[in-house]
């Protein structure tokens, strides 16, 4: 037997049960509950002799049972908040001068007033799911939050949460490990950065003590050492709660951390599809036309293996380009010894308050940032079409490739 997913939400499928009158228990369908009622959401407003009116959506039901109802019949205080709110803000933005008309002595909203108020459920509702699905997907501890404030846009519909690499057909991202170390306290003079020939990425408070272009070597699965060990830091994923959001300035979404993050941080992993330098090419071609860059290349050693997150991916999917960027670059290698496929964590260069906006510099090649003038050294997938650069920053170069 084999499946595949089922597109059609929870709510969705109540509401064709409904229709049809038929029950369903693993969707909580039920004699019982096929009569039930509970509000999804306000769609319209009006003021019928001298009483106010909510016309409302009912969850699991089709929008053709849309009932208007009186205010004192309903028991949804944030919903009714939810609905003034939006209201407010459409008025607020001054695209109507006045919010009601009045027809046959009926007090109505202008239906563009309504519309807008049912798109932003729909789009509050949209999220939230997302938002659902985001966290348990996640392999970390962090919550991962949703919002935009901006625009009536929804969550991405092609885009695939991951929380490591994905590889393409004969591309193996788990190879080259066979032994680990016998630290009973890591680190020790045999720990697995002296090893490989490198000094331990970490100091006491866990935090990068090495220079940009350095490698980090953590400890992997056959180490003797405990999930406690000071040389587990990404492999743990990210430890801070984020937020993917709208930005109000044409960069479509981004993100921002919920907590403050100390200089020398890791901050987030990017993942991806792993793919050919050449699949890489022609996948670019297609992005250009559709001013995306979600393209990394794996270029510590050699220039063979490229990151692609534009469909598979985690939070860093969304994070925005900086030409003065407060995240910085590290090649890592834990169960993977092959120089050509390293894992890309991102880690803070700064102090980071709560609150603002994570970004790193798409240029960043081998963890050495490459500014224009250093264009000869960029691989195939990056000399194509020049984005421009919106980051606003004061030493912006004007373009992100």
């Amino acid at each position: 037997a084999w499946y595949v997913p089922c597109l059609a939400s929870l709510e969705t499928l109540q509401e064709l049960c409904r229709k049809e009158n038929l029950t369903c228990k693993s969707i909580g369908i039920t004699n019982r509950s096929l009569k039930s009622y509970e509000v999804e959401y306000l769609c319209d407003y009006k003021v019928e002799e001298g009483k106010a009116y909510y016309l409302v959506k009912w969850k699991g039901w089709p929008e053709s049972s849309n009932t208007w109802e009186p205010r004192k019949h309903l028991n949804c205080p944030l919903l009714i908040q939810n609905f003034l709110r939006d209201r407010n803000e459409y008025l607020s933005r001054g695209r109507e001068g006045k919010a009601m008309k009045v027809r046959n002595h009926v007090k109505t909203l202008k239906p563009a007033i309504a519309d807008y108020i049912v798109k932003k459920a729909k789009q509050r509702i949209a999220l939230q799911r997302w938002k659902e699905e985001l966290n348990r997907k996640k392999n970390h501890k962090a919550m991962i939050l949703v919002e935009n404030t901006v625009d009536l846009e929804g969550p991405p519909l092609d885009f695939y949460y991951i929380n490591e690499y994905k590889p393409a057909p004969g591309i193996n991202v788990l190879n080259g490990i066979t032994t680990g170390c016998e630290c009973a306290d890591c680190p020790a003079e045999k720990c697995c950065p002296k090893e490989a020939g490198f000094i331990l990425a970490y100091n006491k408070r866990k935090k990068l003590k090495i220079q940009p272009g350095l490698p980090i070597y953590e400890c992997n699965s056959y180490c003797r050492c405990g999930p406690d060990c000071p040389n587990r830091i990404v492999q743990k994923g990210t430890p801070y709660s984020l937020c993917i959001f709208r930005t109000n300035n044409g960069r479509g979404w981004g993100v921002k951390t919920l907590q403050k993050i100390k200089t020398n941080s890791f901050v987030m992993e990017y993942v991806g599809e792993v793919i050919t330098s050449e699949e890489a090419e022609r996948r670019g071609q297609l992005y250009d036309n559709q001013g995306n860059t979600y393209l990394f290349d794996l270029d510590y050693d050699s220039d063979e293996f490229t990151v692609d997150a534009a469909r598979y991916g985690n939070v860093s999917h969304f994070v925005n380009h900086s030409c003065d960027p407060n995240l910085q670059v590290f090649n890592v290698f834990i169960d993977n010894l092959d120089l050509r496929l390293p894992r890309i964590a991102l880690f803070s260069t700064r102090t980071i308050k709560a609150g603002e906006e994570l970004t790193f510099d798409y240029q960043m090649k081998g963890s050495i940032d490459l500014t224009s003038d250093s264009a000869e050294g960029l691989s195939p997938s990056k000399k194509r079409i020049r984005t421009v650069c919106k980051c606003g920053a004061v030493c912006c170069r004007g373009y992100l490739n």
